[in-house]
């Protein structure tokens, strides 16, 4: 490919296929050809200087496939390969916004920091409903634990392999990983007991014959029995009626109606009490006399309510 094709004016998306399996799409960015160092540099500045979309859409293109590459490391977590490259073609994007060609670096290099950065992110949120690395050496010991595990495994005798277990590691091991990725031991028996331990379902799994062992949701608090919960309602209960008679019976006679023909009053349509004109005819004032009297009633009402609480 020439520095002329890669600066044509043709959009590069045009070239993608329509929307189809995975392998299909890995196929296609298999396809697309690196840029040279000469076209990447042009395209590059292009995007710098020009805010160029589709200098930038051309970089993003031809770097899809190190995306799909960098994807598979990270396919012993249990998510699906397509979102994995997803979280990867965002960071791939981020990358190149914020790619400088002027320091002598090509984007293969410097965009492989984001990609991984955002697929270990989309790992860390969804890989368990608990969050298992909050700092960032709990981060890198997720990361490098199951491989340093496998590395471990390989050096064992079949004595030792058996001493280790299903998911368990060697005091000497665990001091081994502990060392090299500087953190403490209990950590990584932490790390390793969790990122061991299976997932269980909330609901019960029914069997064939209709027979459901007891799951955690059997042991789930009632709610609505709760006792926090039971003190909430019977205070919504006396606010509804004790607690709103008492702070009418603070009002006077014109200010106790107009908040009753305003907020408490239902028709037998459904329809409200009277508005604010229809109280202002009725006493003679304006509508905007009528909120203030309102608006000082409610003020008046609010107050008796915090000191009957209180009380």
């Amino acid at each position: 490919m020439t520095l002329t094709t890669a600066l044509a004016p043709r959009d590069p998306w045009s070239v993608v296929p329509s929307l189809g399996n995975l392998d299909a799409y890995i196929r296609f960015v298999q396809s697309v050809p690196m840029l040279e160092a000469e076209e990447e540099q042009a395209l590059a500045h292009r995007l710098r200087s020009e805010n160029d979309l589709q200098a930038a859409s051309r970089l993003v293109l031809s770097h899809l496939r190190l995306v799909v590459s960098i994807s598979r490391q990270y396919l012993g977590y249990g998510l699906p390969q397509g979102d994995l490259i997803q979280e990867g073609n965002v960071g791939l994007m981020k990358a190149v916004k914020r790619f400088d060609p002027d320091q002598g670096v090509r984007l293969v290099s410097y965009a492989m920091h984001w990609i991984k950065a955002e697929i270990h992110e989309y790992i860390l949120k969804n890989w368990r409903t608990v969050k298992v690395a909050t700092t960032k050496a709990q981060r890198k010991l997720f990361f490098n634990l199951r491989s340093l595990k496998h590395q471990f495994k390989g050096e064992a005798s079949e004595a030792n392999e058996a001493h280790m277990g299903r998911a368990s590691l060697s005091e000497a091991d665990i001091q081994r990983v502990a060392t090299e990725l500087n953190v403490r031991p209990e950590d990584v028996i932490e790390m390793e007991t969790r990122m061991a331990g299976g997932d269980v379902a909330l609901e019960a799994q029914a069997d064939d014959d209709g027979d459901a062992p007891l799951a955690p949701v059997t042991w789930l608090a009632d709610e609505q029995h709760e006792p926090t919960r039971m003190i909430e309602a019977q205070h919504r209960d006396w606010l509804a009626s004790d607690g709103i008679r008492h702070a009418l019976e603070s009002l006077d006679d014109r200010s106790r109606r107009i908040v009753e023909e305003r907020w408490l009053k239902v028709n037998d349509d459904g329809s409200g009490g009277m508005t604010l004109h229809e109280l202002a005819a009725d006493y003679g004032v304006s509508a905007e006399r009528i909120r203030q009297i309102e608006a000082a009633a409610m003020k008046k009402m609010r107050k008796a309510l915090a000191e009957a609480e209180t009380a």
